[in-house]
């Protein structure tokens, strides 16, 4: 079942009564209080934005035993922290242990295969624009284990410098210039769900198979989502060209990059919504760590034209 993503972007008293989340919202200039309830079950992602929200530790409880994860923001309403359950699976303990003991060379191989892939949907892309991607093409076949060659950022930069109009001039980074906001915003909620997805694996998503900074909580969760980025790019990609302002991350862009957990995507020749292939990638990354398997599921962007 393809579990919600919600976002609390106005003052709001979260409860929980029957496993139902509780939504008090307070009358306002603009509109009247209202209520409404939600099945815990059904939520996969809680955002929380507003500085005047207030949340029950009985809400926090239940959304954890049902490994939801939960993201809030900072003044900046951009997200700032992730909470996830510490215990997602019931046989996290042995899935620890193989992960924790997983050798250089399988993790080495695993992160190839992750940048082939990544190569290969931003090469998918570009295709459905129209442009060339030869290069791209033999930059995926070129990727040696552990992408020692570091062809990964080779091909982030030709696709940076192609997959916005030439007059954006665009730079890609956290803090430039917009469409960046777009990403950011996106790629913070695909990296929580992908950390999602790894603890319902029984996975740590601190330790990665590549990433490794000591500062980072979630390796894990920014290796595993490194092939599913350009489906973030699609969506501002489309926002970029709808012709409406986007130098403001306003709550509509926000409604549509939300969506990210919905799209249909192709993976091991059968569709499905992300969030759904995101279970199925990590728990091949599971049974990659135990040695039963040695490839990662991930999906293939299949897209014939940009609209």
């Amino acid at each position: 079942m393809i579990k919600k993503t919600l976002n609390f972007s106005n003052p709001a008293y979260l409860s929980v009564s029957n496993r139902q989340l509780i939504v008090d919202v307070p009358k306002s200039d603009l509109s009247e209080a209202r209520k409404a309830t939600i099945p815990i079950e059904d939520i996969g992602v809680l955002i929380l934005e507003h500085p005047q929200i207030t949340i029950t530790h009985n809400v926090l409880a239940a959304l954890l035993e049902n490994n939801v994860a939960i993201v809030t923001s900072g003044q900046s309403r951009l997200p700032s922290g992730l909470l996830l359950p510490l215990d997602g699976h019931t046989n996290q303990s042995e899935r620890f242990k193989f992960q924790i003991e997983a050798s250089l060379p399988l993790k080495k191989n695993l992160w190839q295969q992750t940048i082939q892939v990544k190569i290969a949907n931003q090469a998918a892309l570009l295709a459905a624009k129209g442009l060339n991607v030869e290069n791209m093409k033999y930059w995926i076949n070129a990727v040696k284990s552990g992408d020692s060659e570091n062809h990964e950022a080779r091909a982030a930069a030709y696709y940076w410098s192609k997959i916005f109009p030439d007059e954006l001039n665009f730079l890609r980074g956290r803090h430039e210039a917009p469409p960046n906001n777009l990403l950011n915003y996106g790629y913070a909620v695909l990296r929580a769900m992908v950390a999602r997805a790894l603890v319902g694996s029984g996975l740590l998503p601190t330790l990665g198979i590549h990433h490794r900074n000591k500062y980072n909580a979630y390796c894990l969760a920014d290796d595993i989502m490194e092939p599913y980025r350009p489906y973030v790019d699609q969506i501002v990609l489309q926002l970029v060209h709808s012709g409406n302002p986007y130098e403001e991350l306003t709550r509509e862009h926000k409604a549509e990059l939300m969506k990210i957990a919905q799209v249909d995507v192709f993976l091991d020749g059968q569709h499905s919504p992300l969030m759904i292939a995101l279970q199925r990638t990590t728990a091949s990354l599971s049974r990659c760590f135990e040695g039963v398997q040695r490839k990662i599921s991930y999906p293939e962007l299949c897209i014939s034209k940009v609209e």
